[in-house]
């Protein structure tokens, strides 16, 4: 069995990709829908492996990017924010990647699914 550390290691080859998100941290100003935002493009990747289920999205617009992951051992979801849209891309890519490389299985990938 993987050690719980070792999760995120396994998803992207870095260890300071994604510290974690703060429980009632909504000052990032990534998820608000403002008036006059510009568009922004949201991916969700839904993924297994053994027993586990883990979640990795993207959410990116001209003013930057963010990923996000939920890993069904830690007890938060983690977040890295990005000035570049297309450095954030990159980052979700090689996530993704990297976890099909090491065996997690994707249910779902697109645009999120409500309701």
């Amino acid at each position: 069995m993987i050690d719980k550390d070792d999760f995120f290691d396994e998803l992207v080859d870095t260890e300071d990709f994604a510290p974690e998100l703060e429980e009632e941290s909504d000052d990032l100003g990534l998820w608000a829908d403002d008036e006059g935002d510009d568009l922004t493009d949201v991916r969700t990747v839904l993924m297994f492996k053994s027993d586990m289920v883990a979640l990795l999205g993207l959410r990116t617009s001209a003013q930057g990017g963010v990923i996000v992951r939920v890993d069904p051992r830690e007890e938060r979801p983690a977040a890295q924010v990005y000035e570049d849209p297309s450095a954030a891309t990159k980052w979700f890519n090689k996530s993704l990647y990297t976890s099909r490389k090491n065996g997690w299985h994707i249910i779902y990938d697109g645009a999120p699914a409500y309701g």
